[in-house]
Parts: C-alpha cells; sequence; structure tokens
C-alpha cells in the first residue's frame, strides 16, 4: 500500500494560535512523523504547540523556550503522534511573527 506523504508550512506565528494545515481539521488517521519549529527572531521566545480536539487542548509542548535564531524539532525519527479526524494541530509565540513551523505527516493510514 502506498503512503501519502505530506508536509505543511506557516510562517511568521505570532501570539495568537495558529494552526497547521491552515484552517483544517484533519479528515482520517494521519500520522504526524516531524514537527520543526524556528525562531526567527532576534530574541529567544517561548511556544505552544497542541491539538484541539471537542474543546479541549492536548499541549505537545507548553512555553518550551527556543533561542535566538535556532529551531526545536518536537517530533523525530523514532516518536510520531497519530491524529484523528476532527483533531487541529495549534502553533502559539509569545513574540510576534517569531516562529515558522513545518509539520511533516502521512495522510489516512490504515487504521
Amino acid at each position: 500500500m502506498a503512503q501519502n506523504f505530506r508536509q505543511h508550512k506557516e510562517r511568521n506565528i505570532g501570539t495568537s494560535a495558529v494552526d497547521v494545515p491552515d484552517g483544517a481539521n484533519f479528515d482520517s488517521y494521519d500520522c504526524i512523523i516531524s514537527i520543526r519549529m524556528a525562531n526567527t527572531s532576534d530574541n529567544a521566545i517561548k511556544v505552544q504547540a497542541y491539538i484541539a480536539n471537542s474543546g479541549s487542548n492536548y499541549f505537545l509542548i507548553d512555553n518550551a523556550t527556543i533561542p535566538a535564531h535556532s529551531s526545536l524539532e518536537l517530533i523525530d525519527g523514532g516518536a510520531k503522534v497519530v491524529v484523528i479526524s476532527g483533531d487541529r494541530l495549534y502553533f502559539k509565540s509569545d513574540t510576534a511573527t517569531s516562529l515558522d513551523v513545518i509539520v511533516s505527516l502521512v495522510d489516512t493510514i490504515s487504521t
């Protein structure tokens, strides 16, 4: 069975939570295989990443510090997160236009 790899990118995330993929719920069982968050500012920032579903937030990381012009990889080759239909993935920084995010996933995994 062929796998459908996807990549979603979002630039200049700031103090309002932004969902990735842009404005959409996940529509099936998907597997997030990588989340890379990069600080594009000249100062350290604090970031949040969480999955929202049915009015509840489930944090992947909360108030993690990323030094200036550095990055944080939340999920790498060894760890994975499965998301289900209706989940939304959000990112937020404590500083305006300071965070870039790249999310790689496998779309529609078998259940």
